[in-house]
Formats: structure tokens, C-alpha cells, sequence
């Protein structure tokens, strides 16, 4: 067994492909500790599901392995990997209540009656559905639908935790609230998690760490303030949300790009990477580490904060800037000026 906080599913080299095509993985690797909730984030297409399919025995890996608490289960079939799964869809039966989709992977583990009952309704008190056990699915909110499948992973009581884009069906209200529970749920029980998601906002409030991917590769791994704060790979300052990458190089200390300069930067720095919300639009280029100005060429306002596209010689700059501090009309010729946290630098590998 494996001591808490130590890898407890290892992915080594994962790769595969469809129909001899390119590969949709190529040579993945990470480590999700015990107890750990580890998110696949990237964009569709990026290998995500594919990486979690491998993982729960549904897509045969082309070379790689897949260790579970130092066991090799790449070849074992899925029934005996001990893993839940909730898929988008929910996948639940129609034609069953929800306790018997709750105990239906029990009945194929050949329990009693009554013993799968008594732990089908422990796992319903956990997700608070025991009052809606004998419904059936047509008759529940989408919400409630998903906590049916989540206790339908859980009741197997699996060694890991496989989620795969499973808030991604309900209204946005309702999926910030689930994934507050989920995450809630996950921590309570400290089951080991793999969650696959496209939302940067649901990697963020349910990680202990993110796993970025990039058309079929690992761009990086790391906690979501890390990757936030200081990304090392350019597509996961673009990726995660309002994040400009601007190219350059560092001479004497001083970060350039066409119409920009930046103190303080390390000598092997190939690009910045200015973060939306952490800047602020001024009239003219103020004092400070940021020397970058242009025009205002677009402002949206989101009810909370003005978008705004400034467009400068290195190219347009996203910024974000409250809605009691509205930015220069559009048109107009501004100063782009840098907050604790609004810039960080990307090195050259």
C-alpha cells in the first residue's frame, strides 16, 4: 500500500492512438498522489478523456503503463481495476430507481439484497438523495441526476475517483455549486482523483494540482496558484484565462519587445506573460517595472469588471479592470500599468 501523499496512480508513458493516426497521447506522464484531486485540463481534442479512458481500462493504451499503489493494471480489465467513473452523460438506467442505479455495480459484484441496499442508502445520505430513492431519473433535476452517478462510483467504494467532464450539462449557478460539493465529498473521503474538465474555473476551485494538456502532450503540471502565478509553458498562460504572452528576450536586465520594456527580468526570459486582471489602464505610461502603451481598441463591460483589447506594437493586451474605474473610451491613447502580480516571465527550456 501506499503511504499517504505518496503516488498512488502512476501514468508512465501513456500513449495512444485511433486507427493508426497520429497520436491522440503521446508519451504522458504523471503521478496523482493518495488522496489527491488532479485535474486534465485543456482544450477539446487535447487528449483529456483519452488520458482517463486509458486509465479506467476503456481505451487500450499503444505502449505505456498504468500502475495503481505500485500494481501494474494496464492489461487488467476494467470490472477489476476498482475504479468509479462518472461520465458526462450520467449514463444512468431509466428503467431503474435511483437506489438500484446506485447499487447496480454491487449486483455485479454479486452482493446480497440486503447488503447492497444497506450500502446504496449509506452512499445516498452521503450525497443527501435519500429522499429520492425510489424516483427514477426522468423524474430528477439534472443536479440531482449527477449526484445519483457520483454515489454509483462511490458505493463500489474504488481505489480511485474518475470524473470525467461530469458538471459540464448543468446551468452555470448549479455547476458551481456541485463542484463546491464535489470537491467538498472528495476531501471527506480522501479518495484518490482524476477529473477531466475544458473549464479553467472548475480546475481551479477543485484541484490540489492541474495537469495542463496541449494536443496530446503534458504542457505542465503544477498547483493552480503556481500555474496561475507563474506559468512555465506559453500555452498555460493562455490557457488559463485573461493572459497575454508577448515574445522577447532579456538584454542587461531589461525584458524588450516591440514597444515594450520590463525591469527585473531574468537573463534567459523569452516571454511575458501579463495578467489581465492584476493590470490597470492609465493616461499616460506610468513609473514602474512596465514600460507599454497603446490605443484602446475594444471595452466590453461584464457586470463585475470592463474588458478591455489595448492595442500595442508586441500586439493587443488583455485587461480586466472594475466597474467603478471605468477605462479610457474607446479610441483613446492610454498606458498599460502592471499591479503586485500582474506580470510574470516565461524562460527559455
Amino acid at each position: 500500500m501506499s503511504a499517504p501523499g505518496s503516488s498512488h496512480l502512476v501514468l508512465r508513458n501513456l500513449t495512444a492512438s485511433y486507427d493508426g493516426a497520429a497520436p491522440a497521447v503521446d508519451a504522458l506522464t504523471l503521478d496523482v498522489h493518495r488522496g489527491e484531486l488532479v485535474s486534465l485540463l485543456g482544450p477539446s481534442g487535447c487528449g483529456k478523456t483519452t488520458t482517463l479512458r486509458m486509465v479506467a481500462g476503456l481505451v487500450k493504451p499503444v505502449s505505456g503503463a498504468i500502475l495503481l499503489a505500485g500494481r501494474d493494471v494496464t492489461h487488467v480489465p476494467t470490472h477489476r481495476r476498482g475504479m468509479g467513473v462518472v461520465f458526462q452523460s450520467y449514463a444512468l438506467f431509466p428503467h431503474l430507481t435511483v437506489i438500484e442505479n446506485v447499487g447496480f455495480g454491487l449486483r455485479m459484484r454479486h452482493l446480497g439484497a440486503a447488503e447492497r441496499a444497506a450500502k446504496a442508502n449509506r452512499v445516498l445520505e452521503l450525497v443527501a438523495l435519500s429522499h429520492l430513492a425510489d424516483r427514477y431519473p426522468g423524474q430528477l433535476s439534472g443536479g440531482q441526476q449527477q449526484r445519483v452517478a457520483l454515489a454509483r462510483a462511490l458505493v463500489i467504494e474504488p481505489n480511485v475517483l474518475l470524473l470525467d467532464e461530469p458538471l459540464s450539462n448543468l446551468d452555470a449557478h448549479l455547476r458551481a455549486d456541485m463542484r463546491t460539493e464535489i470537491r467538498t465529498l472528495q476531501q471527506r473521503l480522501a479518495i484518490t482523483t482524476l477529473f477531466v474538465t475544458h473549464d479553467q474555473a472548475e480546475a481551479l476551485a477543485m484541484s490540489d494540482r492541474i495537469a495542463v494538456m496541449s494536443e496530446g502532450k503534458l504542457a505542465e503540471v503544477g498547483t493552480p496558484a503556481d500555474l496561475c502565478d507563474k506559468p512555465s509553458h506559453p500555452f498555460t498562460a493562455s490557457f488559463l484565462g485573461a493572459r497575454t504572452v508577448i515574445p522577447g528576450r532579456t538584454v542587461a536586465g531589461i525584458f524588450q519587445a516591440p514597444g515594450l520594456s520590463c525591469t527585473g527580468a531574468p537573463i534567459d526570459a523569452s516571454a511575458i506573460v501579463l495578467r489581465a486582471a492584476r493590470l490597470r489602464l492609465v493616461d499616460k505610461p506610468a513609473a514602474g517595472p512596465l514600460a507599454l502603451g497603446g490605443l484602446v481598441a475594444t471595452s466590453a463591460y461584464l457586470g463585475d469588471v470592463y474588458e478591455s483589447d489595448v492595442e500595442t506594437p508586441a500586439g493587443l493586451v488583455r485587461v480586466l479592470t472594475p466597474s467603478d474605474t471605468p477605462p479610457p473610451p474607446v479610441g483613446s491613447r492610454c498606458g498599460v500599468e502592471t499591479l503586485p502580480g500582474g506580470l510574470s516571465f516565461i524562460t527559455a527550456p
